[in-house]
């Protein structure tokens, strides 16, 4: 999943111009994807336009997200990369992953396809941080 939401970072410069999800789909596969992960990617992406709710860390968030996560998360807020609303979405969609505690490598993934799908203006070297 991971590599097809790379993938579409790298290829789509916003979320409208990527196609509909069955021709993406299509097209996914075509570059060599796997159909299991391409509906997974899809189904997480459309979890990710469905987002919007807002909550506070909780013990459980802790244990599911991990220090490390957390503590970049905090650090994207804090150099102002990562507004309130888009946090939620962010912890959301890592939480989304099934993967506790899930690896910062993935979460910086997250980070970037959450800011993508805003059309934020990402400052790489924040997220190589």
């Amino acid at each position: 999943m991971f590599d097809i939401l790379v993938y579409l970072f790298e290829n789509y410069y916003t979320p409208e111009a990527c196609p509909e999800a069955d021709v993406l789909a299509h097209k996914l596969a075509a570059v060599g994807f796997e159909h299991e992960d391409i509906d997974e990617a899809l189904g997480w992406l459309y979890g990710l336009a469905q987002s919007d709710r807002l909550r506070v860390f909780t013990e459980l968030e802790y244990q599911a997200l991990g220090t490390q996560a957390i503590g970049f998360i905090t650090f994207l807020e804090n150099s102002g990369v990562l507004p309130p609303a888009l946090r939620e979405i962010l912890i959301e969609r890592a939480e989304a992953t099934a993967e506790a505690p899930i690896p910062l490598e993935k979460l910086k993934i997250i980070a970037l396809m959450v800011l993508w799908s805003q059309e934020v203006e990402v400052d790489h070297l924040v997220l190589e941080e």
